[in-house]
């Protein structure tokens, strides 16, 4: 059987499934994977404040413990990249309750952990589980009437970026006052408290085709090949990242220098006026619901792109009024990145239903690729042209997003 029969058969195959009923979504169902999410994907970002904690408590070098978050984040764009896609032919109900518990073991190996080599051997399972935050959205999606899947995906989005946006500053505090082996089993607890309510609560999904695992990951290409829609949206997603992760990584550095002299919970302090931006989510799916994705994706691109640029001018005003307008800024592009990627998870959740978790994958996909680009030319940025060379990257990052989606032919979803 060649390829292309192979795809037919499988669409075959994933028509009928998808065309089975899934449960009704209450509302208490909605929080309940906000809050998953957000618990879930939290995970990856609370090392990143304790680090120096870390070194100190167990004597080894900075550069050692710099793998900490290094190899969390690669767990997790490899579990992005194998295990998302599980979705489509597991019950999702059955991996998210397997991950969570497996993230909770890894948290409290890390939180026991007798040296930096077990630490690392934990960071890296972290990040191969936090995963289940991308098992979360597609099963909201799936769940939600079309009429209504933007707010609801919008909302289960808000819970997963105010977990990235809140997790540094609560573990900030947590490993100054009680000790970093404190946050991590706060954060056990917490995703163990999920999976026993999600055991409860959470409705069975009927796997959406019958692909071997290997036909699965293989199908990921020829998604990316057959719509230029998912195209689209991973490529601006994946720009805007840049911008995002250009600001967020060199904030502290930023904030520690002249004219500010601020210490790191300074910069965790900004992660609340992100976090402020995250709430507007709901809204943009409500109007990606009414009026069309297509139009959100250029509304929140135009606004990161607005918001970035006003930093610019950053260095013409006094210290204080620096941090005003850096703090709105903060506001505006976490608004307008969250409303964007909404809008793009509305788009691509609608190209082809029964693949959403390989479709989700592969937008994420983008979106890591972006934040890793970002992170590095943004130190670079700021090395050599300080904030203004940050906000120009950002600005130019978040303005070519702008034009993918408004380039002819991006009118329509597909």
């Amino acid at each position: 059987m060649n390829s292309a029969q192979t795809c037919d058969t499988a669409a075959n195959r994933t028509t009928q499934a998808a065309a089975r009923p899934q449960p009704e979504l209450s509302a208490k169902l909605i929080l309940l994977l906000a809050t998953g999410a957000g618990l879930t994907v939290a995970s990856l970002y609370y090392a990143q404040p304790m680090l120096g904690i870390m070194t100190d408590d167990i004597h080894a070098a900075n550069t050692t413990v710099g793998w900490v978050p290094t190899l969390t984040q690669l767990g997790y764009a490899l579990g992005i990249l194998l295990l998302v896609p599980l979705g489509d032919i597991i019950d999702r109900r059955r991996i998210v309750l397997l991950k969570g518990a497996i993230l909770t073991l890894a948290l409290l190996l890390a939180a026991f952990a007798p040296g930096i080599s077990t630490l690392l051997v934990a960071s890296l399972a972290i990040g191969l589980s936090a995963t289940m935050a991308q098992d979360i959205v597609p099963a909201a999606a799936t769940l939600a009437p079309e009429s209504i899947r933007g707010r609801v995906v919008g909302t289960v989005m808000t819970g997963l970026l105010l977990g990235i946006l809140l997790s540094r500053v609560i573990s900030g505090f947590v490993a100054q006052n009680f000790g970093w082996r404190t946050m991590y089993v706060v954060a056990a607890v917490s995703v163990a408290s999920f999976g026993v309510v999600a055991w409860r609560s959470l409705p069975s999904f009927h796997p959406t085709t019958q692909l071997s695992y290997r036909q699965l990951i293989g199908s990921v290409a020829d998604l990316w090949r057959r719509h230029p829609a998912l195209r689209r949206a991973a490529v601006a997603q994946g720009l805007l990242s840049v911008g995002f992760s250009a600001f967020w990584s060199t904030l502290a550095v930023m904030l520690h220098e002249a004219p500010f002299h601020l210490g790191a919970a300074a910069a965790g302090a900004f992660g609340l006026a992100g976090a402020a931006g995250a709430l507007g989510a709901p809204l943009a799916g409500r109007i990606a619901d009414r009026k069309g994705p297509q139009i959100v994706t250029r509304l929140g691109a135009g606004l990161v792109a607005v918001s970035f640029a006003a930093m610019l001018f950053a260095p013409m005003l006094g210290a204080h009024a620096q941090l005003w307008l850096i703090g709105l800024g903060a506001i505006g592009f976490d608004l307008g990145v969250q409303v964007a990627l909404v809008s793009h998870q509305s788009i691509v959740y609608g190209i082809e239903p029964p693949a959403r978790s390989r479709l989700n994958a592969v937008l994420f996909v983008g979106v890591f690729i972006g934040m890793s680009i970002g992170a590095a030319l943004g130190a670079q940025a700021l090395a050599h042209w300080g904030w203004t060379g940050v906000s120009a990257l950002a600005t130019l990052a978040a303005l070519s997003a702008l034009a993918v989606r408004m380039w002819p032919g991006t009118t329509s979803a597909h």
